[in-house]
């Protein structure tokens, strides 16, 4: 009976250690195949602006290669016949993602979004040329809005399905067997409910005017979303800013409405709003970015320059914009009561006391955290390096080049289009009207609320002659 009793024993010893190694195995192969981070490192700090991640590709991100196959998958839900193109985004040769747009693998290849995807600039010459694509700098094409709606809309498609999705990956990327069973039963049903939870989350934005290419809405989901503030009335939709130069910029004031005053913060808080969380914002890459703006000159003028007329301009500025916008000026990086400026208030209105003080809370118990956060009364008087590329101007867009920016309010174009990057170099600004702009851009009505072009008045008194030689120097900047 001793020996029964022992060899049954060993026999249930035995199937114990089977079951742990099979239940090991599963366990291995799913943390393999869902949870294990590969480190990915970028030695270039400028192509670690544009591709290194910064922490959204695990909660906001979309798995790769399902990414790379929804334009094909579903055209009719984008704005153009250009894939992603069409939403402002821009490929450089041999890169497997857009600019702004990193990849990583937390188990299995994700994408996510950086800052380069709202902060870098392009610019064309000429039409047929290609896009210069300019670190750092206010993107005037990246449709932020159309691209969520663009995920939600795929996301709510029937055909969202394993069947119809992994042929199409397939038809570029092998899978494994194993790895099929993860899309089909796993991945795509995952990521259809995510998708179109978040693209739920921003349904507040359709009772609002559209963003359009080059402008978001920064801290509004940020308020709604993560801070968890009722939703409101508010818009705060605004333009993206240009981020270079910051070693020239220490001690200004942040954001259009001077909300921040750590560069720092505003980098991580950026993070926040791509879709970083507090567990995977990453610090480190983050740090790299911040110095890489920090050191990051401004792009120069890339046409002809009347020296004779700038140097003539360059007079007209000290006597009437160096106070507020020249370095070293009084009042540069500071910020200017709304009803001193003019400019609409509905951006400066969307920040609250309640919003600065819950995000200065957001990330207590971290290593890093947030003090700085503010509500002000009015709008930050920028420094204007790299002036030229920062076209449409004022906080909102709303005024399409230099040219128009001179003229009283009354005589701006009160119509143009945005997200059309060929420039003009007389008007100081992107081509905004005719057949080119009107079928690739925005229609931007500047009597639509919060799209108001008024306020700024500063230069429009001047006689024209003053105004261009003005104008003529602003280039150099």
């Amino acid at each position: 009976m001793g020996a029964l009793t022992s060899n049954l024993g060993k026999k249930i010893a035995t199937i114990l250690l089977i079951l742990g190694l099979l239940v090991g195995t599963v366990v291995y192969i799913g943390w393999y195949n869902l949870l294990r981070e590969v480190d990915t490192y970028i030695e270039s700090p400028a192509e670690h602006f544009k591709y290194g991640s910064i922490g959204t590709e695990n909660d906001q991100g979309v798995p790769y290669w399902i990414w790379m196959v929804l334009p094909r998958l579903f055209p009719e839900y984008l704005p153009g016949p250009n894939g992603y193109t069409s939403l402002g985004f821009t490929w450089e040769p041999g890169q497997e993602t857009p600019v702004g747009v990193s990849k990583k693998t937390i188990g299995f290849p994700r994408q996510g979004i950086t800052c380069a995807v709202c902060h870098s600039a392009t610019y064309r010459k000429a039409p047929e040329d290609n896009p210069i694509i300019v670190p750092a700098g206010p993107s005037v094409k990246f449709n932020s809005l159309g691209y969520v709606r663009f995920l939600q809309a795929c996301a709510q498609d029937p055909r969202f399905t394993a069947d119809y999705i992994l042929p199409e990956i397939e038809y570029n990327h092998s899978l494994s067997a194993f790895e099929k069973l993860l899309y089909r039963f796993l991945i795509i049903p995952t990521t259809r409910k995510e998708m179109r939870e978040q693209g739920e989350s921003f349904d507040w934005t359709n009772s609002r005017p559209n963003w359009g290419p080059g402008r978001i809405d920064p801290f509004n989901p940020v308020k709604f979303n993560m801070l968890d503030i009722s939703i409101d009335d508010t818009i705060g939709n605004s333009d993206m800013m240009s981020l270079w130069n910051q070693k020239q910029h220490q001690g200004f004031a942040l954001h259009w409405d001077g909300l921040e005053t750590s560069l720092t913060e505003t980098v991580n808080t950026g993070a926040l709003g791509d879709g970083a969380t507090r567990k995977s914002i990453n610090i480190e890459g983050l740090q790299r970015v911040e110095k890489y703006i920090t050191e990051l000159d401004p792009p120069k003028f890339p046409f002809a320059i009347d020296q004779a007329a700038a140097d003539k301009g360059e007079k007209v500025f000290d006597q009437h914009c160096a106070t507020c916008h020249a370095f070293g000026g009084e009042r540069t990086g500071t910020v200017i009561p709304q009803q001193e400026v003019g400019t609409d208030r509905h951006r400066l209105d969307m920040w609250t006391q309640e919003a600065a003080d819950k995000y200065n809370a957001f990330a207590e118990g971290y290593d890093y955290d947030f003090d700085q956060l503010r509500k002000t009364d009015g709008y930050l008087s920028v420094s204007l390096d790299g002036l030229w590329l920062r076209a449409p101007y004022l906080h909102n867009g709303s005024v399409p080049s230099l040219q128009d920016l001179f003229k009283t309010p009354d005589a701006r174009t009160p119509v143009f289009y945005r997200g059309y990057d060929v420039y003009d170099p007389d008007a100081v600004g992107f081509i905004s009207q005719g057949a080119a702009a009107e079928r690739v851009g925005f229609e931007y009505d500047t009597s639509v609320v919060a799209n108001s072009n008024q306020g700024h008045v500063y230069g429009t008194n001047l006689p024209d002659k003053d105004k261009a030689t003005l104008i003529e120097y602003l280039k150099t900047l």
